[in-house]
């Protein structure tokens, strides 16, 4: 049997590929004008269906409730089936295997498949932490930072296999979100688990280490490949390739401590040893020794994991901190998955036709974004050097919000700036939120309270799309599409100034948790 922390790693690596295909909403974008047309859609139409994305995610608690009674595995396949008949039932529609959808059926398939997404992270979310409880801020963020590459993996494969039929681009990615997740859910289903016996301490510093090595690289890469165009770039298929080794990368880490811990069991062999046998007992008060928690000082091991205090559903919505926080990352991370979700109409409208050139672009800086608070957390652990949470995503909104300012300037250059700029933004911002909200609501309800937390993708689609749909609407020819940059000017400032609002509002919530960070350097 794999010995517990090659278990460890292995579930780390299975959650890395699931988090890489189960961005499924973030590739709309790269279809969604093709869809537009096979569809007849109005821009309003449009836009409702990149929020029924969003919507899904209103159902997110029950993902977290099911991870409470259900085995993880079976979340996970439910997750993946829900995703697999949400993508594939509008997949056989749009190739005329299904003739008699609507737009209702096709709105509410594409809010089941939104939900499947919220059953993968709460699988993903739940056993990282388990997994990893002293490094879980670094495990979770390096993890999810994968999700940020979605776009730019699916975005590569359809590529690579339709490039000689860029007419069929919509329907690839439909098939491709439908299978994708379900197959790779299937084959980590047995590894993305709960480990029995947790190991700690010293020995996890050269794998997470290692790890990093390969994301950043990862992230190097796909950053590469992206601000190539297309023909001076690698060839599709190549470039496929290399995604894909970079995907099994993470591999090499449980199969090092699989091989160093043969090689030790036979050197135990080799020579006389005299064992001490522990109870169990002996184990925990050791473990509770090590780390520097006495007895009963539960108080004290929750600021050594960085944990306020846990609170439950009722108790965190009656908390000034919960809708403060609601409302920082409705401005801040909602907005910028809004803006990535209508890049699409934003970029058609500007003239610039490499839609799916800039979808890649933003999600690489977006893995980039999310995987930098992990950095700084593996890095710079507890650092007086380090500002807060709350800070932190005040510090990014800044110039996030400076991006939609500069998106009023009509130059190519511009777009491709702002994009990355708020795809990293957007990134950061998501995964620092995971840890915020273990440090102000506790592990125990996690995989509830962040689904509540995260309600608000929807509502801010709907709100912050809709308005956006209206006024392109309003500035477009009779056929409702428009062309120009008048299209989304003050669709910029609108989203420019709530993102200052935000920054604000994250100063606030900075101010009232200083005594709690206070503890921790």
């Amino acid at each position: 049997m794999t010995p517990p922390t090659a278990w460890q790693w292995l579930s780390l690596a299975g959650i890395i590929w699931l988090q890489s295909v189960n961005g499924t909403n973030t590739n709309f974008p790269a279809y969604s004008s093709q869809l537009k047309q096979l569809l007849s859609l109005s821009q309003l139409q449009l836009n409702n269906l990149a929020f029924a994305s969003d919507a899904g995610k209103l159902f997110g608690f029950f993902s977290g409730i099911a991870a409470f009674y259900l085995p993880l595995w079976l979340v996970l396949l439910i997750g993946s089936t829900l995703g697999l008949i949400g993508y594939g039932v509008q997949y056989l529609f749009i190739t005329n295997y299904i003739s008699s959808l609507s737009y209702t059926h096709i709105f509410l398939l594409t809010v089941v498949a939104g939900n499947s997404i919220c059953w993968i992270n709460t699988v993903c979310y739940v056993v990282t932490i388990r997994n990893f409880p002293s490094d879980r801020q670094v495990a979770v963020g390096l993890s999810t930072s994968y999700q940020g590459l979605s776009a730019k993996i699916y975005t590569v494969i359809v590529d690579a296999l339709f490039v000689s039929f860029p007419e069929k681009k919509a329907k690839a990615y439909l098939l491709f979100n439908s299978i994708l997740p379900f197959l790779v859910s299937v084959l980590a289903a047995p590894v993305v688990r709960d480990i029995i016996n947790i190991v700690n301490g010293k020995n996890m510093k050269s794998g997470f280490m290692v790890m990093f090595i390969i994301t950043i690289a990862t992230g190097i890469y796909a950053v590469i490949t992206s601000l190539r165009s297309m023909p001076s770039g690698l060839p599709p298929f190549g470039n496929a390739i290399g995604v894909l080794v970079f995907l099994l990368a993470p591999l090499v880490i449980p199969l090092a401590v699989k091989i160093r811990e043969i090689l030790a069991a036979k050197s135990w062999i080799n020579r006389e040893a005299k064992v001490y046998n522990f109870t169990v007992e002996e184990n925990v008060n050791a473990e509770r020794m090590e780390n520097g928690v006495k007895e009963g000082d539960d108080t004290r091991e929750a600021i050594e994991l960085g944990v306020k205090e846990e609170i439950g559903v009722k108790l965190m919505l009656k908390r000034l901190n919960f809708w403060l926080y609601f409302f920082i990352y409705l401005s801040g991370a909602t907005l910028g998955l809004v803006y990535l979700n209508n890049l699409g109409q934003i970029a058609e409208s500007r003239g610039c036709s490499r839609t799916s050139s800039l979808v890649s672009l933003s999600s690489s800086f977006g893995f980039f974004g999310r995987l930098m608070p992990s950095l700084v957390d593996y890095f710079f652990p507890r650092s007086k050097l380090i500002i807060s949470r709350p800070a932190s995503i005040a510090v990014l909104m800044i110039p996030m919000a400076g991006a939609f300012f500069l998106l009023l300037n009509a130059s190519n250059i511009s777009l491709y700036i702002s994009t990355a700029i708020i795809g990293i933004c957007t990134g950061a911002i998501t995964s620092i939120s995971v840890s915020t909200t273990t440090e102000l609501f506790g592990t125990k309800n996690f995989s509830v309270n962040h689904n509540l937390v995260v309600a608000n993708i929807p509502i801010g689609s709907f709100l912050f799309g809709y308005f956006a749909a209206l006024l392109y609407h309003k500035e477009g020819n009779e056929d409702g599409k428009c062309m120009g940059m008048q299209c989304y000017r003050s669709t910029f400032i609108i989203w420019g100034s709530l993102c200052f609002l935000g920054a604000t509002l994250a100063l606030i919530l900075c101010a009232r948790m200083r005594k709690f960070y206070s503890q921790l350097t």
